[in-house]
């Protein structure tokens, strides 16, 4: 089964209220050694988020000329630059996930938004439940080999029924065949996305080309064009 947030996340949060000062804030992520810290109403639902990079835009450069010529973003940044309450600082809204969600889609929020923090909230309640930060979700790295092997030999079941399985270091090595090509492109599109897979070795024939094109850009190594009856 894919690794979710719950399987990672802290329960322990250090949260703020919008109306904390810029003292406190920066007080509780010293004390607590965070780096960013999820801003609650009095409900606990997440409003916001605090970031040790928001605090030190109070560093930020007051030229007049770039008040002249600067622009959203940059207005933005001054906002908070010059703010002295959490309400003022923060960014908002803050983005969220649950515990439901799978660990690719929080590290592919993580990097589409440049943030290492994401609150966990309940989906029903909004309130906060936990934070997941971008160092935890390399413990989907971590996972015991039996658990790694179980859930590939799952996944190489439904696609054939002639192909051994070789794990080393997270690196499996796929052996055997298949009756079409779009089965072994999907077979190892799969295989890719198990938690704690590191890479994927094919030497997987197939009788029939039902593709007959080069797979897209992007695509998994391994599923690119066939050479020999093989995918690699």
């Amino acid at each position: 089964m894919p690794m979710t947030v719950r399987d990672v996340m802290n329960r322990f949060v250090v949260a703020v209220e919008a109306t904390a000062s810029f003292t406190d804030v920066v007080t509780a992520m010293c004390r607590f050694h965070v780096g960013a810290v999820p801003v609650v109403d009095a409900d606990r639902r997440v409003v916001g988020m605090v970031s040790d990079e928001d605090l030190l835009l109070k560093d930020l450069d007051r030229r007049l000329g770039d008040l002249l010529f600067e622009g959203p973003s940059r207005h933005r940044e001054r906002r908070k630059a010059h703010g002295r309450t959490v309400s003022e600082i923060m960014s908002s809204p803050a983005i969220t996930v649950t515990e439901d969600t799978p660990l690719r889609r929080a590290a592919m929020l993580m990097h589409r938004n440049r943030i290492k923090d994401l609150p966990v909230v309940d989906g029903q309640t909004g309130r906060i439940t936990g934070v997941v930060k971008q160092s935890d979700l390399i413990r989907a790295f971590c996972r015991p080999a039996e658990d790694l092997r179980d859930d590939v030999l799952e996944v190489v079941a439904r696609h054939s029924r002639d192909c051994a399985v070789r794990i080393e270091g997270g690196v499996v090595h796929l052996d055997g065949g298949v009756e079409r090509r779009s089965q072994l492109c999907a077979l190892i599109g799969e295989v890719w996305r198990v938690d704690g897979v590191v890479d994927v070795e094919s030497s997987m024939t197939y009788e029939t080309d039902d593709v007959g094109r080069d797979v897209s850009a992007g695509a998994p190594p391994g599923t690119g064009p066939a050479e020999g009856g093989k995918v690699r």
